[in-house]
């Protein structure tokens, strides 16, 4: 190490194995956000009182582009929370540095927004959260609740439940994109067995609605719920390729929860005039789906079929917000905010489906657009993004945001 450096000062290189990266890029992370903030255009408008917005998982995929949008152009105060490791032995985790640099968005702004690092699944985490709110807001507007985690401690008994991705019913075998160590992209074949029914329940119990109905139970406990309060459940559907795994398996139990969860809350919304919707996202490549078998693959062919057309999460995240704002939202037959209506187009998915039938392992870079699916896999720990030095040592050991601020 060059003398001058701190002993957190270093050259950062994206070393690990297949989608599991174990350092993050400080610099990368920041301009990731930047090149997120400048899709969002900046508001006609603000009101005079800003409204208030609880984000639940606001470090990562559709929460933080959900948390930019509504920084730039709603204006929103409020509070985000994130589950991130701090710097150590390896650089803190992508979230990490993600939430600084929206934290200097909502500084620059002049917004009175907050971001907490805690376990959202805990009841500590609740309570502290809903103190603050109450202390500086006094209500909420908006719940948008992203959380994508691989298991949950419930406080209320002390069990962890792990969720796991498997079909239901019968084994499945599918197609995977990897990586190998030279970053070359090969095709896999991978089968899994079908999931137990304790496998199942435990998923549900991770993925489904039961954190996001405590903590709507708890904002309307502390009388915090704002009339006219929103909040919404981020999902995602998929397309009939990767159903067996998705849609069919243990995560669409999940997501079948959360709607049936969608239902009850709105019924308890009722005394405030509230609301609540699950958003059926469309496609993005996302930590969470990267561990997906099967979707790395449909998603770098669907890219393949959309070129630029493939609308990034910031711009799905603007229509999202303009959906949640609206008197009458546009809603599908079950009642479902879809943002997903691009992807699952009758076209759009026909040519899908026939690149996926005609795919080899020698013709899939021509099939599949792999260039962009590996940069984009990497941005999400702040590589291969354009205008960053990465030969530069950079600060990798930096504080969280001060709550106070």
């Amino acid at each position: 190490m060059h003398p001058s450096l701190s002993q957190s000062e270093r050259v950062v290189d994206p070393t690990g194995r297949g989608y599991l990266l174990l350092d993050s890029h400080p610099t990368g992370c920041f301009r990731s956000v930047e090149l997120m903030r400048v899709q969002v255009p900046a508001p006609e408008k603000l009101h005079a009182r800003r409204p208030t917005a609880l984000v639940i998982g606001s470090s990562a995929g559709y929460g933080l582009a959900s948390t930019i949008a509504g920084l730039v152009r709603y204006g929103i105060g409020g509070v985000g929370i994130g589950f991130e490791r701090p710097a150590g032995h390896r650089s803190a985790t992508a979230g990490w540095y993600r939430t600084l640099a929206t934290n200097a968005i909502a500084r620059e702004l002049g917004a009175e927004f907050s971001f907490r690092n805690a376990d959202a699944f805990a009841d500590t985490t609740k309570a502290e959260t809903l103190d603050l709110l109450a202390e500086r807001f006094g209500g909420v507007d908006y719940l948008i609740y992203s959380v994508a985690a691989p298991r949950r401690t419930d406080p209320r008994n002390g069990t962890t439940y792990q969720s796991v991705l498997k079909p239901l019913g019968a084994p499945h075998t599918t197609r995977n994109l990897e990586f190998g160590d030279d970053g070359a992209a090969y095709l896999r074949e991978v089968t899994l067995a079908p999931a137990t029914e304790a496998e199942t329940a435990a998923t549900v119990r991770v993925m489904g609605g039961e954190d996001w109905s405590r903590w709507v139970t708890a904002l309307a406990e502390r009388r915090l719920l704002r009339d006219g309060f929103r909040t919404v459940a981020l999902s995602y559907l998929g397309s009939p390729l990767t159903s067996a795994i998705y849609c069919g398996g243990t995560i669409g139990a999940a997501k079948a929860d959360l709607e049936s969860t969608a239902r009850a809350l709105t019924e308890q919304l009722a005394a405030v005039g509230g609301h609540a919707y699950t958003s059926v996202n469309g496609a993005a490549v996302t930590q969470a789906l990267t561990a997906i078998p099967g979707i790395p693959l449909y998603v770098s062919l669907l890219r393949g079929v959309l070129g630029d057309r493939f609308p990034s999460p910031v711009e799905q995240s603007l229509h999202l917000w303009n959906q949640l704002t609206a008197d009458r939202p546009d809603l599908d037959e079950s009642g479902r905010i879809r943002l997903d209506r691009w992807e699952l187009s009758e076209p759009v998915q026909s040519a899908v489906a026939e690149r996926w039938q005609s795919l080899t392992p020698d013709n899939v870079t021509d099939l599949a657009d792999i260039p962009w699916f590996r940069a984009q896999f990497r941005a999400l720990y702040g590589f291969d993004v354009p205008g960053v030095d990465y030969a530069a040592p950079v600060e990798t050991d930096l504080p969280w945001p001060n709550c106070s601020g």
